[in-house]
């Protein structure tokens, strides 16, 4: 069938903007998939001025790509993720003809690329053996190229940067790691020669790593014990101030990479947390903080929760009181349901803890618990000032949530409790919760427990 060279003209076209054979026969009604592939392919000949495109056929710009042009449209278009239509643009060539490339490469390997006959099955009547130089001359080219393929790859596997990064702007560290990683597949002399490392840079950042090491490898019989100390439940900034107060100087980034190395990761899984929303039970009150929980004092915003811990003979529950001042519990209590009796015993220990005439805002979400008329009466007895977040807004409540997410990573999910029965498991939360007040440090508090930052601030106030 004859097609006349406005029809061919629209189908380019229309494949150009669909990007698919099969959509543009059903479009137009014309031609067959094959037919117009026929018709792409000879838009990539020369002395054909295509749209967007340059003129092929010049030193420039030769009909068929150097090798390096293809490699790096494949690049470029497979690997780094780039619209094939805007390479296409930017080296000259149709995206058709980097399709093409693509399937040689696949089929063929680096050889594909070449501009020369491709190997067939069927070989031919008179075919001229290369010579051993040759054959040899052109394995090394072949070898050479691929290095500097594996180069570009592990530039983003190791030191995690984009394989374009200019190799001559690396650092002899980075250029240290490359060479590390691929001395196993070629020699080393090939391998300097492409990264333009001379062997003694080479050897001297060798040694410099080495004595890195071993260094990290020290710091680390230092910081093995603070860490379990901890639970396993301190990162390299809170080891770091512990590390400080030894009177040990090093970085917060040396610290990281020593734990690192020694494989120090605190354990921080996503777990659902208990719920005791009821629906509506009686009238909710305004949320007086709105999510303000700086506190300039100790015992002016207090917030509350339960928690529960799934065990193998069956479910414990705490109910602290958390101060806003420094984040820790004033008090808790520990029981194996969550009823009134939990929170109304909770709050009595709390309020024996105040002093005269201090009556804090306490902020709880709409839990039952919160809601019965045991726990108003006891707020207006004692005066305190109820708070209460929206309903299904969990940031309202954050400063408390916070704390238990603590609670969970570094006490419950960190350890395997599958032995421990409930009474075992309510000593070992008391000790860790008095830890937690005493011990345990918080970056927040400039490196001290809660405990001794109450203390300071305390000792600061006015007789």
């Amino acid at each position: 069938m004859h097609f006349t060279e406005d029809q061919i003209a629209k189908a380019l076209e229309t494949f150009h903007d669909l990007k698919s054979a099969t959509k543009v026969v059903r479009k137009l009604g014309y031609p067959s998939t094959k037919q117009l592939y026929k018709w792409i392919k000879k838009e990539g000949q020369p002395h054909q001025e295509r749209k967007h495109h340059r003129i092929i056929n010049t030193p420039e710009h030769p009909p068929h790509a150097p090798f390096n042009v293809k490699l790096e449209a494949i690049r470029r278009c497979y690997e780094m993720g780039e619209p094939m239509i805007s390479v296409a643009k930017d080296i000259g060539y149709t995206y058709a003809s980097i399709y093409y490339w693509y399937q040689d490469y696949k089929k063929y390997g680096l050889m594909g690329l070449q501009n020369k006959p491709r190997p067939t099955k069927r070989k031919p009547e008179k075919e001229k053996d290369l010579s051993s130089e040759d054959a040899k001359a052109l394995n090394e080219k072949i070898r050479s190229l691929q290095l500097e393929v594996d180069i570009l790859k592990e530039t983003l596997n190791i030191i995690k940067k984009d394989p374009g990064v200019d190799l001559s702007a690396l650092r002899n560290r980075e250029k240290t790691q490359l060479v590390n990683a691929l001395r196993n597949r070629y020699k080393l002399r090939d391998i300097l020669l492409a990264l333009g490392m001379s062997r003694s840079v080479y050897y001297y950042n060798v040694k410099h790593l080495n004595d890195r090491n071993n260094k990290d490898l020290q710091l680390l019989k230092e910081l093995v014990p603070i860490f379990d100390e901890s639970n396993k439940t301190y990162g390299y900034r809170r080891i770091h101030i512990e590390l400080s107060k030894t009177g040990k100087k090093v970085s917060e980034k040396v610290v990281r990479r020593a734990m690192k190395l020694g494989n120090l990761i605190v354990y921080k899984p996503k777990k659902l947390k208990y719920s005791s929303y009821k629906g509506e039970i009686t009238p909710a009150v305004p949320n007086i903080l709105n999510r303000n929980f700086h506190a300039d004092a100790p015992n002016q915003k207090w917030l509350t929760d339960i928690t529960e811990f799934p065990l193998h003979d069956g479910k414990v529950y705490l109910s602290p009181i958390i101060d806003c001042f420094d984040g820790a519990p004033v008090c808790w209590t520990i029981g194996e349901s969550p009823d009134a009796t939990l929170v109304d015993e909770m709050l009595d220990k709390a309020v024996a803890t105040l002093h005269e005439g201090e009556t804090p805002i306490i902020h709880t979400d709409r839990g039952s618990h919160y809601r019965w008329p045991g726990w108003i009466e006891r707020m207006k007895k004692y005066g305190l000032t109820r708070s209460m977040s929206r309903k299904g807004y969990t940031p309202d409540n954050a400063a408390c949530e916070g704390f238990f997410g603590i609670l969970k990573n570094e006490f419950f999910y960190s350890r395997n409790w599958g032995k421990v029965d409930k009474e075992e498991f309510k000593v070992e939360l008391e000790k860790y919760l008095e830890w937690f007040c005493t011990k345990r440090i918080k970056v927040r508090l400039n490196g001290m427990s809660p405990t001794d930052y109450r203390k300071l601030y305390l000792d600061k106030q006015p007789v």
